[in-house]
């Protein structure tokens, strides 16, 4: 599957280091491509590349790469481990905001990279990678840019895939004493990174297979943030659950008797 994968990135990656479709094509230094683990569980995608990323053609390099690192560290996640794309492939000149017209351009070479990594989670980091995903996958997306932050750190599932938005460490330079949450925030990625250990022989897992359980919880909690998930609590308590006890805790009495 890796080789395959592998070409097909090869193939993205040649149409997009000559693309000229927008403006930026005249001031970058370099057209950023997707590095990482082509089988990833998680794939970021941030804005765009900055001005030593476009220098040394290599992703998050800079000050927020740094701040990255720090914050993969803290969640004991490793770089190696995903793969990380930009939204915009090129450099935004003295990083101003990007236009839509440059998100256009740029987003077909994305929706081909997502085709081919097939991530469980995909991880937009800011504002703009952020709304572009949640659009993409017609999740509700808040109109105003300042409510984007209550979503950060909250795992979203619609349209079959899984959404879970993070700031851009990027945030951490102008807002330093953000680090502390921001860093809990970054943490539930280990979570992420696998499934529960319980699902295999979860008794939702079999209602699952059998449509029974509606895909939502399956998704959001047993190959999601299973940390949260009420079952999985008591379970390693050794507190007695019903099978038919959701992972938020409630009871489908409509389960009751499968």
């Amino acid at each position: 599957m890796t080789f395959k994968k592998q070409k097909a990135i090869e193939k993205i990656n040649s149409r997009m280091k000559v693309c000229t479709a927008c403006r930026l094509a005249a001031t970058r230094n370099h057209v950023l491509v997707g590095e990482g683990d082509l089988d990833a569980r998680l794939l970021f995608v941030p804005l765009s590349p900055g001005t030593v990323e476009d220098s040394e053609n290599k992703m998050f390099i800079g000050p927020s790469g740094k701040i990255l690192d720090r914050l993969f560290q803290a969640a004991g996640i490793h770089r190696e481990s995903v793969f990380m794309t930009n939204l915009i492939k090129c450099m935004l000149p003295k990083n101003r905001r990007p236009k839509m017209d440059e998100i256009q351009a740029c987003s077909q070479f994305l929706d081909e990279e997502i085709a081919v990594i097939n991530p469980a989670v995909i991880v937009p980091l800011g504002f703009y990678a952020a709304r572009y995903i949640l659009n993409k996958y017609q999740a509700d997306s808040p109109a105003a840019r300042v409510d984007f932050a209550r979503l950060y750190g909250e795992l979203v599932f619609s349209n079959n895939h899984k959404i879970f938005p993070l700031p851009h460490p990027a945030s951490l330079i102008y807002n330093p004493n953000f680090e502390p949450e921001t860093i809990e925030k970054y943490k539930k990625l280990l979570t992420l990174s696998h499934d529960c250990k319980w699902f295999l022989m979860c008794p939702l897992k079999k209602l699952y297979d059998e449509d029974m359980l509606e895909p939502k919880w399956i998704e959001l909690y047993c190959k999601g943030l299973w940390s949260t998930c009420v079952r999985y609590q008591m379970e390693e308590k050794g507190s007695y659950h019903p099978d038919w006890m959701l992972p938020d805790g409630s009871l489908d009495e409509n389960l009751k008797n499968f």
